[in-house]
């Protein structure tokens, strides 16, 4: 059942892309149909204080052109408030809408990748792990030290981005990260699961800094129209 709540993210732009059933049935089985929507590297700071972006790319062109600057900000809003509530040793696959945010916090350094929910969970979390390990081994403990949000991660996350959009590029990562047959990833079906007890997905927008009133106002009227729709 379709949630009451807004969509968090537009729809990517699909006209164009109209298949017949045959085709369609191949694409999806096709890795390269799949997408990596984003990479995200961030320090978490505790449960009670906003996480400091460290590195950031995107993957947008299936939005259309005035899209992108609210999904973009939309990303790295939702990236942070599940940064914020995963601790120290923790993975966690977080589902929205058509989407799969899977995290990690490795002792305080914290990757977050958005992909379609077809991109298998165990290549995003080898590209997850390949993020940070690239990360720290550029920063050593400098990372540690940073006081407001960062770009030094930006090149780390783009490399990441454009390298992995194959999953096929991803698993040839598995044989060097064994530790992933060993973890547990603690599986969230909606981003409202993963938020603390009274904590609502709506106050967040209206008090984040990462949101421009038009974004604010885009989910606000998403919401709205979903909500008086009838969807359930």
């Amino acid at each position: 059942p379709l949630s009451p709540r807004g969509r968090i993210f537009p729809s990517p732009d699909r006209r164009g892309t109209r298949l017949s059933t045959k085709t369609s049935r191949l694409v999806s089985l096709n890795h390269s149909a799949m997408k990596v929507t984003s990479v995200t590297l961030l320090k978490h700071n505790g449960e009670n204080t906003d996480p400091f972006l460290l590195g950031n790319a995107v993957e947008l062109s299936s939005f259309g052109f005035f899209q992108r600057g609210t999904v973009k900000e939309m990303l790295v809003f939702v990236s942070r408030t599940i940064c914020k509530r995963t601790a120290n040793g923790v993975r966690q696959s977080v589902a929205h809408e058509e989407y799969m945010g899977h995290v990690y916090n490795k002792n305080g350094v914290v990757a977050i990748i958005f992909c379609d929910k077809e991109y298998p969970a165990r290549s995003a979390f080898c590209i997850v792990n390949k993020v940070l390990d690239d990360y720290v081994g550029k920063m050593g403990d400098a990372w540690t030290g940073v006081s407001a949000d960062s770009t030094d991660g930006d090149a780390v996350c783009q490399e990441a981005i454009e390298k992995y959009q194959d999953p096929a590029q991803a698993d040839k990562l598995l044989a060097i990260q064994r530790e992933l047959d060993e973890t547990k990833v603690i599986l969230h079906n909606t981003i409202d699961s993963v938020l603390q007890r009274g904590e609502k997905l709506d106050s967040l927008v209206e008090k984040s800094s990462d949101l421009s009133m038009a974004s604010q106002m885009f989910y606000k009227q998403a919401r709205k129209q979903n909500a008086c729709c009838g969807f359930m």
